[in-house]
């Protein structure tokens, strides 16, 4: 039996693939080495740091909650609880997807995937046996991993990654964080809540970098505010890093170029992530590889015919679930002759799920700038949004990046209360080419948080109201 299509890893981009390609009737296999399907996203990612994140919401909330008109004694962290609530979360997920391929038949193969030549993947199973399966194409979705320091490796209880950190069995006194992109601000921002003593180390100059400045500073101050420590500007030590009978023990060269010890219970390794492109048969193939990402053109295709690559793996793309979906949806509409438009790297959202939570899309003010463009900006506080205050979260901003004359919407940033959630609104308005005054004239329910969107759209031309 030869399939029409054969997708390799089962995270969002590759379940999301193989149901596609079921749907649109092409006979369909998934590949995973994992016992289980959904990939780092499902399993170890997005939806167990989010559970976690939520938690974190919830407890602070009752930690402080005569701020709503409510006594609460004594409440406490049931962490037991916590790990178990997870589990329950990641476990009916992936069972989903299972449900998933079922429904669209789509057949799962366990095991490890290669490309075995034009045509053909070798799989070896659980139990180590070998077996040829035959395709007419390929969609590589193998995902990433995370990077560590040079020497270092993870462990269970002293060093981790965002692996080993959802399963540690009691909330660490003190945490080191490397790296304050996505992965380290969020747990920073969730074991603080859980009640660690967090320190952030980032070696730029400012924390969650791909983001407007601004939004950095605001994120900055919060984090400082509220206890958190920030050290940008700094470079850890890998050699340095020891393992001690109470935790970990490394030297961190700061901004101003003094030398600190640091002591930890635990240290998050959150220097972002690695394609896994080795070892699944791309030597002596046509693909092409860019430190370790897959080249891929429009259509996702790569330079071997009949493979194509989505997700952490390709080249150029940030590392995203809903990208790698994204990314899969094209790969599949060009296998099976549908007119389908390929991924716009303009419109590609970005949530970052702290407290604040933090949205994005488009450029950042400085790259607008950059290109050329005649900038407005628009800017409105969530201290002066009804609804914020009724929710007692004033922290944060709206702001858009305008151009002048014709009032294209070229970025929308967002540190706030549901800011992952609100940044719907500023990606629709640019895939549809709104522009500025569409949004000024479009009406936003009150009170809502998101009536802060509309006073930022207006804002861009001096008429937000309530400031």
């Amino acid at each position: 039996m030869t399939y029409d299509v054969i997708v390799i890893g089962s995270g969002p981009g590759g379940y999301s693939a193989a149901v596609r390609a079921g749907q649109y009737g092409l006979k369909t296999a998934l590949i995973e080495k994992d016992p289980r399907l959904g990939g780092t996203c499902l399993l170890v990612g997005c939806i167990p740091t989010k559970a976690f994140l939520h938690t974190a919401d919830v407890f602070g909330h009752i930690q402080h909650p005569e701020e709503s008109g409510v006594r609460c004694d004594n409440p406490r962290l049931d962490y037991p609880l916590v790990l178990q609530r997870k589990n329950s979360i990641v476990s009916k997920h992936s069972k989903g997807v299972e449900f998933l391929m079922r429904k669209n038949k789509v057949d799962w193969i366990k095991g490890y995937a290669r490309l075995a030549g034009p045509g053909k993947v070798e799989v070896t199973g659980p139990d180590g046996a070998k077996q040829i399966v035959e395709t007419k194409n390929v969609v590589l979705a193998t995902g990433s991993e995370a990077r560590m320091l040079p020497g270092l490796q993870p462990d269970s209880q002293r060093i981790l990654t965002n692996v080993e950190i959802l399963d540690l069995q009691q909330v660490p006194k003190t945490l080191a964080i490397l790296g304050a992109g996505a992965v380290g601000v969020e747990f920073a921002s969730c074991f603080h809540r859980f009640g660690s003593k967090v320190t952030i180390y980032e070696m730029l100059p400012r924390i969650v970098p791909v983001e407007d400045e601004e939004v950095s500073k605001e994120l900055t101050r919060y984090f400082k505010k509220t206890g958190i420590r920030v050290e940008t500007g700094a470079k850890a030590d890998g050699a340095s890093v020891v393992k001690t009978d109470q935790g970990v023990r490394f030297n961190v060269t700061l901004e101003n170029g003094t030398v600190e010890a640091v002591e930890a219970d635990c240290l998050l390794v959150a220097v972002g992530r690695k394609p896994m492109t080795e070892n699944i048969g791309l030597e002596g193939t046509r693909v092409e590889l860019d430190r370790g990402f897959i080249k891929v053109d429009e259509m996702q295709r790569t330079g071997e015919p009949g493979v194509y690559a989505i997700g952490d793996i390709v080249a150029g793309t940030p590392q995203l679930a809903h990208v790698a979906t994204a990314e899969g949806m094209v790969a599949i509409g060009h296998i099976a002759g549908k007119n389908v438009a390929p991924v716009n790297k303009g419109r590609i959202p970005s949530a970052t799920y702290t407290e604040p939570g933090i949205g994005s899309v488009g450029l950042t003010e400085a790259q607008a700038r950059a290109k050329g463009f005649d900038v407005k900006i628009g800017k409105f506080p969530f201290m002066a949004n009804s609804k914020a205050s009724i929710l007692g979260q004033h922290e944060g901003f709206v702001k858009v990046v305008a151009e002048q004359q014709y009032g294209e919407i070229l970025g929308v940033h967002i540190i706030g209360p549901i800011a992952y959630e609100l940044i719907g609104e500023g990606v629709l308005a640019m895939e549809s080419e709104s522009t500025v005054e569409t949004l000024m004239h479009t009406i936003h329910a009150h009170p809502t948080v998101y009536e802060a969107m509309g006073e930022a759209f207006n804002a861009v031309y001096g008429l937000a109201i309530n400031v």
